[in-house]
């Protein structure tokens, strides 16, 4: 059962989310899996399902506007997936391009990033499914990779926007949506237009939580809607949409109405 009514971690307190999830010990490190797909995984070759090979033709690369990580579409005729192999950004990358420090394995990326979308999916939250996420040991060093459930008919709001306008509808549910993740005490390392998803009914999701936290409420909140807004205007939202500001001002209200409507009434 979903906790109702989830308490944000205090300042100070570890971001380390323990959550649920089967772990498979590998050829070379470990993975962490759902309940449902544990049981086969660890009879099998486990590390398989990590490699775009192995998937074939039903391996399709995503668009690299998605993220830096190298990310595929995988599946077959009863999952529907997306694999991500994370990858350093910035000017380390030359240097190090998908090697991190092992400095103990609750400090994985890969599996700090599925604890924390398995705690967000369990509470009904707009975020992917997490389906496994594995490490894999070198030296002082380790790589790491994630697998999500694909969100059907999802597009990135920045790729809505080439269609025009966005309805007034579609701004409100997108501040709403993060006002939801704020509630949460989740702080997104990394809200911009590449990582809001929107399908074809309008519903908005978040995916990308690499380096997401649980905090407790402050000026984050802000920092997360600026990152947005910059992420935007940088697209050229706001001189492809005439009504830009309006909806950033619709984003704004939504927002505030959703977060209002969970503090509890006076007196």
């Amino acid at each position: 059962m979903l906790d109702s009514n989830p308490v944000p971690l205090s300042e100070g307190e570890s971001n380390i989310i323990r959550g649920s999830g089967r772990r498979i010990v590998t050829a070379a490190g470990a993975m962490l899996a759902d309940e449902a797909n544990a049981p086969e995984w660890a009879k099998a070759a486990a590390d398989a399902i990590f490699d775009p090979q192995q998937w074939s033709r039903r391996a399709t690369a995503v668009p690299a506007a998605r993220g830096r990580g190298a990310t595929w579409f995988v599946g077959d005729e009863s999952r529907s997936w997306v694999l991500r192999h994370y990858r350093r950004g910035g000017f380390v990358a030359r240097f190090l391009a998908d090697r991190y420090l092992w400095t103990g394995e609750d400090r994985v990326r890969a599996f700090a990033e599925w604890r924390l979308l398995d705690r967000l999916w369990r509470r009904g939250l707009p975020v992917p499914r997490p389906v496994a996420a594995r490490y894999r040991r070198e030296g002082p060093f380790y790589r790491c990779d994630l697998i999500t459930a694909r969100i059907p008919d999802a597009r990135p709001l920045s790729e809505r926007l080439t269609d025009g306008e966005l309805p007034p509808a579609l701004w409100s549910a997108l501040g709403a949506a993060i006002a939801r993740l704020h509630r949460e005490g989740v702080d997104h390392a990394d809200l911009n237009a590449h990582n809001v998803l929107v399908d074809g009914a309008g519903h908005v999701s978040f995916i990308d939580f690499d380096r997401g936290r649980v905090l407790a409420d402050g000026r984050w909140t802000l920092r997360n809607l600026r990152r947005l807004r910059r992420s935007l205007r940088k697209i050229g939202a706001d001189r492809v949409l005439r009504e830009f500001d309006a909806g950033w001002r619709a984003l704004l209200g939504a927002y505030a109405s959703e977060r209002a409507a969970a503090r509890p009434a006076d007196g």
